[in-house]
């Protein structure tokens, strides 16, 4: 490491995040983050790593795609953020082409927030004006965002940090995958909104359960809830479809989508409500004010990822390194099938599950080391987080799966005990 680099993670400490900074370093990763183009991260040292973490999403379509940065610089030649209590051009002309592709025929509106949390605050006010009730039932271990509301929603490490888990019995979880306790939790009709991460991100992408996520949907008609769905990790095409709750048959009554939206531009979040969640945007349109939500340079960009993710060479190259990913990971688990022993798998939403409780992280270490940037999953360290981007070309899928190979076998001599056989590339 130089000293040049040695020095900045110093002041990152002293000035940033302390914690944080020194966390990265505890395991083995000293990433300072420089020059990034299409799906390549580089090093201030100068070392290259292709990114499968994209940032839960937010580069999908590649670092500084030259199509959105072209956009978004012409952009700036009329529009800056504008005024967030006016009409305008562009926040209309997204939420139009929102409208046109929202999985349900219901969702007309647009609300906007600078970011996924913000957004996710939005469509839990917005359930609550809705149904007249306060309850909301998400999932254990479900990840929703770091602000007010949403923060009760998630994992208690998070909640208590900032004195904000919830003491009125407000915000209740249950087991993924549970319809009984669903069930349980929604039989009193005094739940205002089920919140679902299609697939739970942070938690290590668990797949759903055939006839689990309907079966929600079903409960919520029953005992008069509404269904939120955060689309924020599983939206934009990662899953073969343009919302991954569509390949579910959900039609939810609010969705929340960002990171990719601003196709990591511009930070963007919308949440979308159907007409009959809508009372508060008829009674009074200032109950949400942001004044970065839905920036009108933003929402250019967002108009055209909505483009870009919905053409079908797009949805047709998702399915080809969503299938060349698959197989090339089943060989490398046949290789090491102690250690190696899942793929959670839906479209380019790939979880790789690791027989060791904190196996993950020394997989992320290797990897880092062999040029693949990869992250473990905070609420479940025995999976990887991998997603691969919407247009990986064949070139760089075969580099991936070459270092995947090596990094993996170095993590299972590491946890195993058994030396290294292989080395960096």
């Amino acid at each position: 490491m130089s000293q040049e680099k040695l020095e900045f993670l110093q002041r990152s400490k002293e000035f940033w995040n302390p914690a944080k900074t020194q966390d990265w370093q505890d395991m083995g990763v000293d990433l300072v983050i420089d020059k990034r183009e299409g799906y390549y991260l580089y090093d201030m040292d100068g070392q290259r790593l292709i990114d499968l973490h994209l940032n839960g999403g937010t580069y999908n379509l590649g670092h500084r795609n030259p199509e959105l940065v072209e956009v978004l610089k012409s952009a700036t030649e009329r529009f800056d953020m504008g005024n967030h209590h006016f009409p305008a051009l562009a926040r209309t002309a997204l939420a139009e082409a929102l409208a046109a592709c929202a999985p349900a025929p219901t969702m007309r509106y647009t609300a906007y927030g600078s970011g996924g949390g913000e957004a996710i605050d939005i469509a839990l006010k917005t359930a609550r004006h809705a149904m007249k009730k306060r309850k909301i039932v998400s999932i254990i271990k479900a990840y929703h965002g770091h602000t007010g509301l949403a923060l009760k929603t998630g994992d208690e490490r998070f909640s208590k940090l900032f004195l904000s888990e919830d003491t009125q019995d407000e915000f209740i979880q249950v087991p993924f995958n549970d319809l009984n306790a669903m069930e349980d939790a929604l039989k009193k009709r005094d739940v205002a909104a089920v919140i679902m991460e299609t697939i739970p991100a942070t938690y290590g992408f668990p797949m759903p359960e055939e006839g689990y996520l309907p079966g929600v949907k079903k409960l919520c008609e029953r005992y008069d809830a509404l269904y939120i769905a955060d689309e924020v990790q599983t939206g934009l095409m990662r899953t073969g479809e343009m919302w991954g709750c569509t390949r579910y048959g959900i039609e939810p009554d609010i969705m929340v989508t960002g990171k990719g939206i601003g196709g990591g531009l511009y930070p963007i979040g919308c949440t979308l409500i159907s007409e009959h969640c809508a009372g508060w945007l008829h009674e009074d349109g200032f109950g949400h004010i942001s004044t970065g939500g839905g920036a009108e340079l933003g929402c250019v960009v967002s108009m055209k990822v909505l483009e870009m993710v919905q053409r079908p060479e797009v949805r047709a190259t998702v399915g080809l390194i969503s299938d060349f990913m698959r197989a090339g990971l089943e060989r490398i688990m046949e290789e090491y099938p102690d250690f190696f022993i899942g793929i959670r798998q839906h479209g380019l939403v790939m979880g790789l599950e690791f027989n060791h409780e904190q196996g993950a992280k020394p997989v992320m270490k290797h990897l880092y080391e062999n040029g693949v940037w990869a992250i473990f999953s905070t609420l479940d360290p025995r999976v990887l987080q991998f997603k691969p981007g919407l247009l990986l070309s064949q070139p760089d899928c075969e580099d991936v799966l070459r270092r995947v190979e090596i990094g993996i076998g170095l993590a299972r001599d590491e946890v195993m005990g058994r030396g290294s056989r292989r080395g960096a590339i």
